[in-house]
């Protein structure tokens, strides 16, 4: 398949799909045309990646989970390496949230002592 035809059965764009062939996650061969053509089986390892981006893992995390992305990634038991990564993962999305809620406590502290309790900022 070609890699519009593999963006719409993934629900990603070209462009994504073309970083994930540049980090090495995904493989396509040349059409006589110049085209990428993609395996068929490419639509379970390009979801399976967008499901451990959407849980925050980059994609250098992903790099790890290779061994497991042509299958059912959401059902395999983690590696050890694979468990140790997204604990880390975790460890820094909890400090952002962290960081990024104290700058809106911050933020809301000022806008109170400005403006008394005029302004009531969206929780």
């Amino acid at each position: 398949m070609r890699i519009g035809e593999l963006a719409k059965a993934t629900g990603t764009t070209a462009r994504a799909l073309r970083h994930y062939e540049q980090a090495g996650l995904i493989a396509s061969e040349r059409a006589a045309n110049g085209y990428r053509v993609f395996d068929d089986r490419t639509v379970v390892r390009v979801r399976n990646i967008r499901h451990l981006l959407a849980a925050g893992l980059t994609l250098d995390d992903v790099q790890v989970f290779l061994p497991c992305l042509d299958g059912d990634v959401t059902a395999a038991p983690p590696s050890d390496r694979g468990l140790r990564i997204a604990l880390d993962r975790l460890a820094v999305l909890n400090e952002r949230i962290a960081t990024q809620t104290e700058a809106r406590d911050r933020l809301q502290a000022a806008l109170r002592e400005q403006t008394g309790d005029r302004i009531r900022p969206v929780a």
